[in-house]
């Protein structure tokens, strides 16, 4: 099983910048994808952007242009560059691992993302 860390989350003023990061207790580059989803008080949780063990990414339509996915093999970690922040993007924000055959996902415990003035 893939243990899932998450941190760098926080309160933010709008047109701000975070960076998430998600350690993993594996090797990345073994794991089929690793995304990064959100989920706002109310709603349903939803996928913000991801990579594949290829390097391919894609995003989110209300992302694009202002996250960034991207990873450090050396340190099995994934990051979510996220500028221009503005409110709606205020959630918890999950990083998820797919592996295996099957496939199988495991998720982290979130991190909050707080955009307000």
């Amino acid at each position: 099983q893939v243990q899932l860390v998450e941190s760098g989350g926080g309160l933010v003023q709008p047109g701000g910048s975070l960076r998430l990061s998600c350690s993993a207790s594996r090797n990345i580059l073994v794991i089929n994808a690793m995304g990064w989803y959100r989920q706002a008080p109310g709603k349903e949780r939803e996928l913000v952007a991801a990579i594949t063990r290829g390097g391919s990414t894609n995003y989110a339509d209300s992302v694009k242009g202002r996250f960034t996915i991207s990873r450090d093999s050396a340190k099995n970690t994934v990051y979510l560059q996220m500028n221009s922040l503005k409110p709606e993007d205020t959630a918890v924000y999950y990083c998820k691992a797919t592996y295996g055959l099957v496939p199988i996902d495991s998720w982290g415990q979130g991190t909050q993302v707080t955009v307000s003035s």
